[in-house]
């Protein structure tokens, strides 16, 4: 039994929450660089270029990519080996988040209830989902959600019978109707089976895998090029202003589901994409 003391989680996620903020993922990255290239749009080029210099300047002068600084949403894969010490392992998560965000000068987005909508002033809580998995390491994995692309976000309960074409179409549908309210370019997550909430957990754990990443099934890596076909023709473009990039990537998770259903979850996120994991 390995011990870990619950500061380590805070001062992973403290140091997380700002890192992810001021700069996006290597594979983000080479994906605004890939979609300049790609673009025919003299427009939509010119918009990407300032995109890059708005990620440089961020990088370089420590301030947030995007005002949006998201919720926080916090991926625990923690192995079956492992015993926390030294306090409350959620309480530990947020107060990582509190620090992060209250220290790295990040907008507090997050409010106590949703209804009466009183700001909590820290950016707390989080979202967190929790795994157990063999062995004594901890992974941590941060992915500050922004709610411009989140409330573009959408379930669909299909039939069996809708099969392929059907999820294809969900998706496309989904992003059609988000046009420009979810900043393209944007990373589209989609989750398939399971149940209702499970296809959208998966959607959200999707977007955390590497832009440019495939699926290991053959079945869905094909189906995961298709719709990335499919959403770059309909030329919403960057800032939604036309051109031939609309979408950076499309991942795909999937879950065993009923023989009576086909639930499918599209979790947008705009060109900030940020996602960030550390093993400890």
């Amino acid at each position: 039994m390995r011990e870990i003391k619950v500061t380590a989680i805070t001062d992973a996620i403290k140091e997380m929450a700002m890192e992810i903020n001021f700069s996006l993922s290597e594979d983000m990255k080479a994906a605004l660089k890939t979609a300049w290239q790609q673009e025919r749009s003299d427009l939509g080029k010119q918009i990407l270029e300032i995109l890059d210099e708005n990620m440089e300047i961020a990088g370089n002068e420590k301030i947030p990519i995007c005002q949006d600084t998201g919720m926080a949403v916090v991926f625990l894969e923690i192995g079956q080996e492992v015993l926390f010490t030294g306090g409350n392992l959620e309480e530990a998560v947020n107060e990582g988040v509190r620090r992060g965000y209250t220290e790295g000068y990040l907008r507090k987005s997050v409010v106590s209830d949703p209804l009466v909508r009183e700001n909590t002033k820290d950016n707390t809580p989080a979202v967190i989902h929790y795994q157990i998995v063999p062995g004594e390491n901890v992974k941590i994995t941060l992915a500050p959600k922004g709610f411009g692309s989140e409330n573009m976000s959408r379930v669909y309960m299909l039939k069996p019978a809708d099969g392929e074409e059907g999820v294809i179409e969900a998706v496309v549908d989904a992003v059609r109707l988000a046009g420009p309210n979810a900043c393209p370019p944007v990373v589209v997550g989609v989750g398939i089976g399971g149940t209702f909430e499970k296809c959208a957990l998966l959607s959200k754990k999707a977007l955390t895998r590497e832009v440019g990443s495939h699926n290991e099934k053959e079945h869905i890596r094909k189906l995961e090029d298709e719709i990335f076909r499919r959403l770059n023709a309909l030329e919403i473009g960057p800032a939604g202003l036309g051109g031939s990039v609309t979408c950076l990537g499309v991942n795909i998770e999937t879950y065993p589901t009923h023989i009576a259903g086909l639930p499918v979850a599209v979790n947008i996120c705009c060109h900030v994409n940020r996602h960030i994991s550390r093993v400890i």
